[in-house]
Formats: C-alpha cells, structure tokens, sequence
C-alpha cells in the first residue's frame, strides 16, 4: 500500500502544480478541472491507506471520500468545498457546460480554488 499512497500523492502533487500553471496562463477552465483531480488523487491515496485496498475507480470526491469512512472527518467548510470542485471534473469536460463555467471563473475565483486546494490536500497529507 505505502508505494499506492505514494503513487497517488506524487500525481495530486503533479497535478497541483499544473493548476498553478493554467493559472498564471490564465486557463481558467482547467484550474478547477486540474484541481479537481488534485484533490480525488489525493483521497485515493487517504482511502488506500485507510482501507488497505485500492481506491475504486471513480472520479466522485464525496462518493469516495464516504466509500473510505473519512467523509465526517471533514469540517463544514472543506465539504462545501468539496461540493463546489466537485463537478469541476464533469463540466470542464463537455463543451455545452464550458461557456457557463467560464463565465463563472475568474483570476480571483481560481486563486480561491487553488488555495483551499492546497489546504485540503494538506490536510489529507498530514493524516498519511
């Protein structure tokens, strides 16, 4: 398992990094899609561990964080998160749902998203 969780922490930490990227690229659209993914990789990880099994195929935050028991670890705050990146995945993906996002994105909102990024995945970090 320990080389499982690693696998999965080096990826979010890839993952992040390329949020950041598509940041100060000004692509919006994939700052929430990037850090969607930087977040379900690192409850992979978190259920891995957890677990002692490999995290089920899915790209659901809450599906997999309550799949793992670790979903009422959450504080209100990090679930409301959760909620908001949470379709990130799914809307950046298809293109009737990208002119609506876009629009919902800015500078600021994308800074937003990546700072409780960092602050989620860190808090699964520190429980590995």
């Amino acid at each position: 398992m320990k080389k499982q969780i690693k696998y999965w922490i080096d990826l979010s930490d890839y993952d992040l990094e390329t949020a950041e990227v598509m940041l100060s690229g000004r692509r919006y659209l994939y700052v929430g899609f990037m850090c969607h993914q930087t977040i379900e990789k690192a409850f992979k990880a978190y259920f891995s561990k957890l677990k002692s099994e490999t995290a089920p195929y899915s790209h659901s935050l809450s599906y997999l964080a309550k799949k793992g028991e670790f979903y009422d670890l959450f504080t209100e705050k990090q679930k409301e998160f959760i909620d908001q990146v949470e379709p990130l995945n799914i809307e950046a993906r298809y293109p009737s749902h990208k002119e609506k996002l876009l629009r919902s994105l800015s500078e600021l909102k994308c800074s937003e998203i990546i700072s409780q990024t960092k602050e989620l995945q860190k808090w699964i970090k520190e429980r590995l």
